[in-house]
């Protein structure tokens, strides 16, 4: 946010920091109120914020004009958001536990020797993915640099983040890890000159911004072997800002937060509706920040959020799992009546293993709240679909609980939910779970399906299939008439009633449904990573060198559909062998997807799962040592 001098045709966007006294509509360099008059008329906090944001242009607004007081240097602090003061101290934090670490099986495979042939196809793989990245990465410099993201197709610049440059901060690991040295430090040089106290959002997405800017940082200090001070110090410097959003009665964050509220000490109540995986999480970036600062406000801060959630883990309407919508104002997370690992609620539960490490295993917290979570996902979530090959696979679902007595499993596979094979097999290890191997292996099989049925060979966004029923073998068998009957079902409850078999085969056709599914309510991919991420943890885990093949033909199937002059953009439709495009590629592409490819491929000990544990960003921390 920049304020203008009037002189140049610009509003002055201070209204919530000066009286109408001290604004006056004819200031000019030679006129501007002394520091008495500034000192007399605000409060030190808000003297402070919007003195820097009138003398602190931005480099994303260059058509605008600041003037900069000249006692300013003299006079005036810079806004720093550590010295606002919260409303609701913590008088006693909780810190991070201590003692040995615990030990923790290994998780990756003992991989055996690759023949020469294997090497050669496994680095001429490696060599396309990062070929691709530096094709993105290019297009991002050379259209939307220092911007969030670049349109694909068009060009141009878009700043739904805020405007703190989301694509080179997600990108900054991938960067390191790929061993593109030299833009990495470029893109450093670039950090030094994000401003975290302000934002071109009025509300701010704290999860988003958590996992993506946070992340990021912490990720690029550790991956670089903390050379860097930047890059910690940025990070402490943002963690100072979204430690505001928790500065409620309850210390419960505003998840969509309004800042310029935080900034000016306004009372701040955290949200009546939440969604559960914004509320929860924080918790791998913000332990971390503890970990290397010392400072155990972050941690004490995510930990009030998880012993609320295990308090109530068992009082929900499906016990074992919270609902995606909560009530943060009232601390009431279990009231809620929909249920999914997938979107809205995803990380959540995917944070649960990787915490457990994050601590070094230090308490069984998340292995518990994990354990009694995966048992009730098994028998409500998870379900084996109707397919063509009666392969055994698993989807995760949805739950809708309408009464004690109707509980409803909405059978869709969301790309979102495609995490949980990699969390099951992940979990499996670190928890000494060595059967669960196997469902985290049919969760991915369940997602490779979506993608090797579709006529782009990608998967889209949800799909619908058809759940098998009761635990006999031949109730999953397939048939083309169940699926034509599943079709006319599912035809009928979308209420266009009254239709004949003949109008499924009709549907199937103009929709162009694989054999299998019923219903693709989005068909959109948005250059999602959820199923490489698993595939890439399932190969760590098993050494399976099939599981590369399968992700390479992943890998030709989206850059053939989405690649355009400038980088990828996403698909319209996947249900089409030659889909259109819609002009958007959002930062993860390049934080997540490419990089989880390149891992696939890369040697086994690059990013070993037995040193790093991954946010939902695909940004490594280092695990405590």
């Amino acid at each position: 946010m920049d304020i203008l001098t009037p002189d140049k045709g610009g509003a002055i966007d201070s209204s919530t920091f000066w009286p109408a006294s001290v604004l006056r509509s004819s200031w000019t360099a030679s006129s501007w109120p002394t520091p008495l008059q500034m000192v007399s008329t605000a409060s030190p906090v808000a003297c402070a914020t919007a003195t820097h944001l009138l003398t602190q242009p931005t480099r994303r607004s260059p058509t605008l004009t600041t003037v900069s007081p000249p006692w300013y240097s003299l006079f005036m602090p810079r806004f720093r958001w550590k010295n606002v003061p919260q409303r609701h101290p913590v008088e006693n934090f909780t810190t991070l536990p201590s003692g040995p670490l615990a030990s923790i099986p290994r998780i990756q495979a003992h991989f055996t020797i690759e023949t020469k042939e294997e090497k050669q196809e496994r680095q001429s793989r490696l060599a396309a993915v990062k070929e691709a990245f530096v094709h993105s990465w290019e297009g991002y410099k050379k259209h939307a640099w220092l911007q969030d993201e670049v349109a694909p197709m068009s060009g141009l610049a878009s700043n739904g983040f805020g405007g703190w440059g989301a694509t080179l901060v997600d990108s900054l690991d991938t960067l390191w890890i790929m061993g593109l040295k030299k833009d990495f430090d470029m893109a450093v040089s670039e950090v030094k000159t994000i401003d975290f106290t302000s934002n071109e959002l009025e509300t701010l997405n704290v999860f988003e911004t958590t996992i993506r800017y946070l992340g990021g940082l912490l990720s690029a200090y550790d991956v670089s072997g903390q050379r860097s001070t930047i890059l910690l110090d940025k990070a402490v410097e943002l963690g100072e800002m979204l430690y505001k959003a928790f500065d409620t009665p309850n210390r419960m964050p505003v998840t969509r937060w309004k800042w310029k509220n935080g900034a000016e000490g306004v009372e701040q109540e955290a949200d009546r509706f939440a969604l559960l995986a914004e509320i929860g999480s924080m918790t791998l970036e913000f332990t971390r920040l503890s970990q290397l600062t010392g400072d155990p406000k972050w941690y004490d801060a995510i930990a009030r959020i998880t012993d609320t959630l295990q308090a109530q883990q068992n009082d929900t309407k499906i016990p074992g799992l919270w609902p995606v919508m909560l009530n943060a104002k009232t601390q009431d997370f279990h009231k809620g009546t929909t249920f999914t690992l997938g979107g809205m609620s995803d990380s959540l539960y995917e944070y649960f293993p990787k915490q457990h490490l994050m601590l070094g295993g230090r308490n069984d917290q998340y292995r518990d709240m994990y354990t009694t979570a995966l048992e009730s996902a098994k028998e409500h979530i998870f379900f084996q679909p109707l397919n063509p090959n009666n392969d055994q696979m698993l989807i995760a679902g949805s739950i809708r609980r309408h009464s004690a007595h109707n509980v409803e499993l909405v059978p869709e596979g969301q790309h979102l939910s495609c995490f949980a094979g990699g969390m099951v097999a992940l979990a499996a290890k670190v928890f000494q779970q060595p059967d669960e191997i196997s469902t985290a292996r049919q969760l991915v099989d369940g997602c490779l399906w979506a993608y090797e049925s579709m006529p782009s060979g990608v998967m889209p966004e949800i799909f619908k299939a058809i759940p098998c029923t009761g635990d006999s073998h031949d109730n999953c068998t397939w048939s083309e008439a169940s699926w034509h009957a599943a079709v006319s079902e599912h035809i009928q409850k979308s209420d266009l009633s009254n239709q004949s078999p003949e109008s499924a085969q009709r549907v199937i056709m103009q929709r162009n449904l694989p054999p299998g599914v019923v219903d693709i309510p989005d068909a959109r991919y948005s250059l999602r990573p959820e199923a490489i991420e698993s595939i890439f943890i399932l190969y760590r885990i098993t050494g399976d060198r099939t599981l590369q093949d399968r992700a390479w033909r992943m890998f030709q199937a989206i850059s053939t559909a989405t690649k355009t002059d400038i980088a990828y953009a996403s698909v319209e439709d996947v249900t089409e062998e030659q889909p259109r495009l819609y002009d958007s590629m959002e930062s993860f592409w390049t934080a997540e997807t490419l990089k989880y490819f390149y891992l696939v491929f890369s040697e086994p000990d690059v990013v070993s799962l037995d040193e790093w544990v991954f946010n939902t960003e695909a940004h490594p921390l280092l695990r405590p040592t």
